[in-house]
């Protein structure tokens, strides 16, 4: 509300200075105008008229064509449209203008003449000035968010690394690793090798902001046998995924299993069952609903949010979130390989 009551001052303030440039243009050109007030001030209100609709006119066209179309994505589009919008809404202003005070008051059309081709020449060379402004502000915007998305997906990287090595991941494994020594050593021994596994590549992936899909695909099965190894049949994972072409962002799938773990009950009356599929273009994750009455506090959306700032950066496909009563699912695009 406060922006669109800007917007109007801001339209009121130009207005009256587009008047007072009327004015000044009748003055100075228009002497004999002079000689009779009444036709001095039909000639100024004509002018004053020109510059009001052709110059407010043409801005908010310019305005509403750069919410249609980009200047960064599609430049000769956007001029091409903006100058053809721009001519043939200058031509029927001018001409509907000159037609209503020849009409209307009975003006001269030899007295407009030179108001309305001076006009219309400042006109067009400020709105090719307008143009110009408006390519350079949109690529300076879009530079200023690419690399505002960049240092997100930065931190959000750092964030994925700092999630998968803090201390309540190692206490759990190495709580289960525990236990496990003394029920079956060969487990444990394989445990071990999977705990160094999901390390090594959160370590390896720490500065790649995509990594390929069998790469991911290999670390989660190392981290859902730690996670099977930890609930047992308290927790099911229903895993589809195969070795396939494409990219993702480090991490995402299991940041995504993670959070399914840490806000859903993992009980013996209540399993956890957690489906990972693919359907060529898209990875689907979803868990059935059975949310925790007491969420742990750090976790809430950090993931998720994560994941989020990451794929923007890196594609114009969004993650899509679907949730209802008993099912939250969560899709993913794959990347393309460059």
């Amino acid at each position: 509300m406060e922006k669109k009551s800007t917007n109007f001052r801001g339209y009121i303030i130009t207005s009256l200075w587009l008047i007072a440039a009327g004015v000044a243009l009748t003055l100075i050109t228009y002497s004999s105008a002079n000689r009779k007030l009444s036709t001095f001030l039909i000639v100024a209100s004509f002018s004053s008229l020109m510059w009001i609709f052709l110059w407010l006119g043409n801005a908010m066209a310019s305005d509403l064509i750069d919410r249609k179309i980009d200047w960064i994505k599609e430049p000769v589009k956007r001029f091409v449209v903006g100058m053809l919008v721009m001519i043939v809404y200058t031509v029927l202003v001018s001409y509907g203008l000159v037609y209503l005070y020849k009409n209307v008051f009975g003006l001269n059309v030899g007295d407009t003449t030179i108001f309305q081709y001076s006009t219309l020449i400042i006109t067009f060379i400020i709105s090719l000035f307008m143009h110009g402004r408006g390519f350079l502000k949109s690529w300076k915007l879009a530079e200023i968010e690419a690399e505002k998305a960049k240092q997100e997906s930065i931190r959000a990287n750092y964030e994925s690394l700092k999630n998968q090595v803090n201390p309540h991941f190692l206490f759990n494994s190495l709580n289960a690793l525990t236990s496990l020594v003394y029920e079956d050593q060969d487990k444990a021994a394989k445990f071990i090798k999977q705990l160094s596994e999901v390390y090594r590549y959160v370590l390896d992936s720490r500065n790649k902001e995509v990594v390929s899909l069998d790469e991911e695909l290999r670390f989660l099965d190392s981290y859902l046998f730690l996670q099977q190894i930890r609930f047992g049949d308290k927790l099911k994972i229903e895993n589809e995924l195969k070795p396939m072409k494409g990219n993702i962002p480090p991490l995402a799938i299991q940041m995504l299993v993670e959070n399914a773990i840490k806000h859903n009950e993992v009980s013996q009356e209540h399993p956890l069952v957690v489906t990972l599929h693919a359907d060529g273009s898209n990875l689907f994750i979803s868990n059935n609903l059975q949310l925790r009455s007491k969420l742990i506090s750090d976790s809430v959306g950090v993931g998720l949010d994560n994941i989020k700032k990451r794929f923007e950066f890196l594609s114009d496909r969004p993650i899509v979130i679907e949730k209802d009563e008993k099912n939250f699912v969560v899709r993913l695009p794959i990347l393309l390989e460059e």
